[in-house]
């Protein structure tokens, strides 16, 4: 019998359904402890174990050279790079430890130097092939051959200049970013373009976090980073690992927190530059047989059963909290690790869905094991998890059997929006809406959005684009006259006021979205005749004070300030009104008094809503004219309520013009 936690019983209070499940939560809560105790020992941390990048790969310690790697299927590995001419010599051959897997070589220090290229030439009964190492750190590609080899980095040591900002009492406010595609020119943008030119419009917008995509090294540009294959390696293809570090240590100067994309959900199927058949089998990482494929990304599978593949993921967890000064990570595709079936054409509308002989009760372990390496190198960092499947226990506290993630993403808040966007504007719920909104669990944290880069991948379309269409082209100047351009302006504002102000405990956008940024995403690639034009961020538009993107970036910034100025997020809210019919959501937080009218034609004059006696002002207006509203109420106006009888109670009430498709915040004085 299981020795059920009084706090594990205190959660399931709150969620009823949980209950027949709770010999299942607590043998998973069992099982991480168990797999902890059998890789990590007598006398050591889980944090120490995680220290496989400063035992493997190519490190300069006393005076020499030492490399490391696993492959226990290999019967040969060489070195061999500029400084073997690219052969096979003797000198540059590693010596396998007998039963762990693991081939050493030492070299002198004139062996090989700063900059040169070397790879792995790995030979197994019936083959051999080239490999870059596992724990390779720095991986450049050739830009006429295209191909990838490991490079020697020997630099001088990064001297850090500023430390990581303290986020204890504020909660994520994320700027969702790639920089390759960070640029208004058609190319490929750098750490240091990034750093010069995006950071500053960042903090400029109000956000405090800034989220990095597709830092990890990735052969092909258009997978958006999600095909890792060189786990260790920030990407060459956007400058140096030095040059990434001024850009987090710019970041921490600028007050910003840093976190990057974690894919290990899954890698890439390369072999040269991956870890596909590293020692000449498909399951040294991954799992054998189908279980080790994943059909529909054409990716590998992580064997999440073995110490070996622990080490190496826990590892990689805390390099780049040790080796980059990362505040933390958002972990990505975690749906597709937590089920055997990756999530794929499942609906997931009962509890023993998240309970069946489906789910991968492996990848839970680790996910577990690498959020607690995670918190014991870096209390303060921050891990969010990636997951559509609503799997409850993610984001609890590992002590109460959950999985010890921070947050999670409210993935049901944009799938709602989009919906709403497929149906006439007269039959949206407001009861719907409120519940999307703040439906979530009492016992996890959530990060809210309306939309992030998933929507504006081609293929999809951005909610600017859903709302406006082929009105983009030629109605976005201030002086043009579109319905559709109206339309999509009103809803794009008050969709985010309603998505921030209701978020649970944190908020995100993608780079560009806050102000509307036209069309799609679209990486070079043959289909489109290996453009850059869609890869790109159009910042002139929201520059240029002529064209309604403009306004739409003014908006998002004061409602950015408008939420930290008040703490919203870290207060509770409560509804005050709903009206179906009358498309009208009205409720209170941090002070605040938040009015919605999204019907598309009816504006209400003397609406009453019941609030607390007093004086308010006008803070935030959708309407207004610095936001390319039609300036249908004055602002900075005050509002009084009035006393009314209303049976045998007198209430205070207050008596407001709600013009159609607009919303406003009101102050209690």
């Amino acid at each position: 019998m299981f020795k059920y936690r009084p706090n594990v019983i205190a959660e399931l209070r709150q969620d009823s359904y949980l209950t027949p499940y709770l010999d299942r939560l607590n043998s998973r809560r069992l099982r991480a402890e168990d797999m902890e105790r059998k890789i990590v020992g007598e006398g050591r941390s889980l944090a120490d174990f995680a220290s496989g990048h400063e035992f493997f790969g190519l490190h300069f310690r006393d005076g020499g050279w030492i490399f490391r790697e696993w492959a226990p299927n290999a019967t040969e590995i060489f070195m061999v790079g500029d400084f073997s001419d690219w052969k096979e010599l003797p000198k540059f051959s590693l010596k396998k430890s007998d039963g762990t897997g693991i081939w050493e070589t030492r070299l002198p220090a004139g062996a090989m130097r700063h900059g040169m290229l070397y790879r792995l030439k790995i030979h197994w009964r019936g083959g051999s092939g080239d490999r870059l190492p596992a724990y390779a750190r720095r991986v450049v590609q050739d830009q006429h051959t295209l191909i990838f080899n490991a490079q020697v980095w020997q630099p001088q040591p990064y001297k850090w200049k500023n430390s990581p900002p303290d986020f204890s009492d504020k909660p994520p406010m994320i700027y969702e970013t790639h920089v390759g595609m960070s640029r208004e020119f058609a190319g490929v943008s750098s750490y240091r373009q990034f750093q010069e030119e995006v950071l500053p419009r960042i903090v400029r917008s109000g956000y405090n976090t800034v989220q990095i995509m597709a830092v990890m090294e990735h052969p092909y540009y258009g997978s958006f980073g999600y095909h890792v294959s060189n786990f260790f390696a920030a990407s060459s293809r956007f400058g140096t690992p030095e040059e990434f570090k001024e850009l987090v240590d710019a970041a921490h100067g600028c007050g910003l927190r840093v976190i990057i994309d974690l894919i290990h959900s899954h890698a890439v199927r390369n072999e040269v530059e991956g870890l596909g058949r590293f020692d000449g089998t498909k399951y040294q990482y991954f799992h054998a047989g189908d279980r080790g494929s994943h059909s529909a990304w054409d990716s590998y599978c992580f064997d999440y059963s073995k110490p070996q593949v622990l080490h190496f993921l826990l590892s990689n967890c805390r390099f780049w909290l040790d080796e980059y000064r990362v505040d933390g990570f958002r972990f990505d595709g975690i749906t597709s690790m937590l089920y055997h079936h990756h999530g794929l054409g499942n609906a997931f509308t009962s509890y023993h869905d998240y309970f069946s002989s489906q789910v991968d009760e492996e990848s839970l372990t680790y996910l577990t094991l690498a959020n607690k390496v995670i918190h014991q190198v870096r209390p303060d960092a921050i891990t969010i998890a990636e997951d559509v499947s609503g799997m409850p226990g993610l984001a609890a506290p590992i002590e109460q059997c959950g999985c010890g993630f921070d947050y999670r993403l409210a993935m049901g808040v944009t799938d709602y929006w989009f919906k709403l966007f497929d149906i006439p504007d007269e039959a949206w719920s407001m009861s719907g809406l409120w519940h999307e909104l703040t439906n979530r669990r009492r016992d996890e944290k959530t990060i809210s959005y309306v939309e992030c880069h998933d929507q504006a991948i081609v293929g999809g379309q951005t909610v600017i684009f859903r709302l406006i269409g082929k009105d983009m082209y030629d109605a976005m100047h201030k002086d043009s006259r579109s319905l559709l351009v109206d339309r999509g302006m009103a809803i794009h504002k008050m969709a985010r006021l309603a998505t921030l102000a209701t978020a649970g405990n944190g908020y995100l956008n993608f780079m560009g979205n806050e102000f509307g940024h036209p069309e799609w995403i679209d990486f070079p690639r043959q289909g489109n005749n290996w453009s850059y034009h869609y890869a790109r961020r159009q910042w002139s538009l929201a520059d240029n004070p002529d064209l309604r993107y403009h306004f739409l970036q003014a908006f998002d910034r004061e409602m950015v300030e408008t939420a930290q100025k008040y703490n919203l997020i870290n207060t509770g809210s409560q509804k005050l009104y709903l009206n179906d019919e009358q498309k009208i959501m009205a409720f209170e937080r941090g002070g605040l008094f938040f009015f919605f009218n999204f019907h598309p034609s009816e504006s209400y004059t003397n609406y009453p809503v019941e609030v607390l006696p007093g004086e308010y002002v006008l803070e935030l207006d959708t309407d207004s004219p610095d936001f390319g509203g039609h300036a249908r109420l004055t602002q900075g106006q005050h509002y009084f309520t009035n006393p009314e009888k209303r049976g045998h109670e007198i209430r205070s009430m207050l008596k407001l013009y709600l013009p159609s498709r607009s919303a406003i915040v009101l102050r209690k004085i």
